[in-house]
């Protein structure tokens, strides 16, 4: 009999963290049906010589907000680039479904204040043929897709479609409560993997106001659990931590009640090294640590993570009370806020306190400016200036930014820095290896390609851990986690998720590129590919050599079935 597929001689590392091996790989109907030496073609109806080349499942990417995009972009990049085949998306407590036609402004507006997606894009993009949450897993299956799609469900739409506005001002009501645990039912019955949530104050929604996920009180989030509880089976996903890398004891009890009352896996965020407190991370896994062994997961990165801002949209300072007023404004009203000397001395007042971004002013790096007379101002620090200016370093970076209409873009290096700390969280078996935000924060960086960097920067390059070892972190370990049965693992039986990719050349562009290609023409941030050779989704090659053949091979897995 024929395959549909044959892989022949490559080194297959089989996402089980077992020795690699020489082998060709069969592939027909979508599924592996068997891996042996020297296989015989059987009129196979492609082969693919893979000599020279590691054969190894398709990574399976754990944090994304790919929610929106699904809708104009089957293609999913810039992750299917870099050899994922499975995005999971829903993170963080924020999505589009469920959602009343009255209130998609509302949805859109909370994306483009948690995750930095351009409004005009979600305008113009957003195809919204779906109310209930089964019926979006509905239109992405009747869309289709390059890659495999798996769902979380985010409280917050789900808290808004209930209560309306009252989501984003109190708690729930003891009725308001039944209803979005019914709705959480459906959607699990419908194959959502587990529900999401966020307690992190810089997450505001539409008009600067909290995030409706963030104000469902423990009543609620028992209520929500116990949903987990009496299935059995799914998992939690929760922006915990208030201080990136640094867990408190009052946010150790939060994620101790989320895993006694939903008696499920818990993954958070997130462990990231930071310059202000090298010992962070390590402290909070020493703390979390019975946690942990009993199912709570942080989630790590293999990046510095690097981050592009513009004051017209400023997500880094939402956890800042003095930065809730600029959210959601015309440019002159923010120019006119960020000028006032009662603004400044406000931020000046709360840059005081621990933040996401620690308030080195002098850090921040002019990347790109708007005018052309201030072309010359790119590639230097605010220090560098307010030196030469001789003012106060916060002044100077509002001033320019005021200066270029607010369409100045700085970057910074806001965590994992110092990359001599990285491997230690990558080799720890307690922490998870995602955090890429694909589809997210696309003017202020993209680390969808970590999957590359890691095989490349810290497998190959750096030897931290084995090819097989770090092959498993991509695959197999995000699959058991969700639940993800038939997918992870390269055995007969497994559906044909593959990467054939040359060792000695994988890895990713050290440097994120600018494309305008969002609806409407918006600009983004991607990262380049280099050194995956096919891409294979159920059994049908989605990428080769570079380019997309156009397949629309992925599936809308679903929990239960998956």
């Amino acid at each position: 009999m024929g395959f549909d597929l044959l892989i022949k001689g490559g080194t297959v590392v089989d996402g089980s963290g077992a020795p690699s091996y020489q082998a060709d790989v069969a592939v027909s109907g979508g599924k592996i049906v068997e891996i042996g030496r020297k296989l015989a073609n059987g009129g196979a109806k492609r082969s693919i010589d893979a000599d020279g080349m590691v054969v190894s499942p398709g990574f399976i990417d754990p944090h994304t907000h790919y929610d929106a995009q699904i809708c104009w972009d089957p293609e999913v990049t810039p992750s299917s680039w870099h050899g994922i085949t499975t995005v999971v998306m829903g993170n963080c407590g924020v999505g589009i479904a469920p959602c009343k036609p009255q209130t998609r402004e509302v949805a859109a507006w909370d994306l483009v204040n948690v995750e930095a997606i351009p409004l005009d894009a979600l305008k113009k993009g957003i195809t919204w043929d779906w109310v209930s949450f089964p019926e979006y897993m509905d239109a992405a299956a009747r869309r289709g897709s390059a890659l495999n799609l798996g769902f979380l469900a985010p409280l917050t739409p789900f808290r808004h479609y209930v209560m309306g506005e009252a989501s984003m001002e109190r708690a729930a009501t003891e009725d308001e409560t039944a209803q979005v645990a019914s709705l959480f039912r459906q959607a699990y019955d419908a194959g959502a993997f587990g529900f999401t949530t966020t307690l992190l104050k810089q997450h505001i929604g539409y008009q600067g106001r909290p995030l409706a996920s963030r104000l469902a009180s423990r009543q609620e989030l028992a209520a929500y659990s116990h949903v987990l509880r009496e299935r059995g089976s799914g998992v939690i996903e929760v922006a915990l931590t208030q201080s990136p890398g640094a867990i408190t004891a009052e946010e150790c009890d939060s994620l101790d009640f989320l895993l006694t009352e939903s008696g499920a896996k818990v993954t958070w965020l997130a462990l990231l090294n930071r310059d202000d407190a090298p010992e962070a991370c390590q402290d909070s896994l020493r703390l979390a640590d019975p946690l942990i062994r009993r199912g709570g997961v942080p989630q790590v990165t293999c990046r510095p993570l690097t981050v592009q801002v513009n004051l017209r949209s400023p997500f880094i300072f939402g956890d800042w009370a003095c930065w809730k007023p600029i959210f959601n404004q015309s440019v002159e009203t923010q120019k006119e806020l960020y000028g006032s000397a009662q603004f400044r001395d406000a931020v000046r007042q709360e840059s005081r306190n621990p933040r996401i971004f620690s308030a080195r002013w002098e850090r921040l790096e002019i990347a790109e400016v708007g005018k052309p007379a201030l072309k010359a101002l790119e590639g230097r620090t605010v220090g560098e200036i307010a030196a030469e200016r001789g003012k106060d370093l916060l002044d100077t970076f509002l001033d320019l930014a005021i200066e270029d209409d607010l369409a100045m873009v700085f970057s910074c290096a806001l965590f994992n820095a110092n990359e001599a700390r990285i491997p230690e969280l990558l080799k720890d078996p307690r922490t998870m290896l995602g955090l890429s935000d694909g589809g997210a924060h696309v003017d202020m960086l993209c680390d969808a390609g970590y999957a590359t960097h890691f095989l490349g920067r810290w497998v190959r390059d750096a030897k931290i851990m084995s090819l097989e070892r770090g092959v498993q972190r991509l695959t197999s370990e995000p699959a058991r986690f969700f639940g993800i049965e038939k997918r992870g693992r390269l055995a007969p039986g497994m559906a044909a998720d593959i990467n054939v990719f040359d060792l000695d050349k994988i890895g990713c562009a050290p440097r994120n590129s600018k494309r305008n290609d969002l609806p409407g023409g918006g600009r983004r941030l991607v990262v380049e590919s280099f050194g995956i050779r096919q891409t294979i989704v159920n059994g049908q090659v989605v990428r080769d050599n570079g380019s997309f053949t156009g397949s629309m091979a992925g599936q809308v897995i679903r929990a239960g079935s998956a």
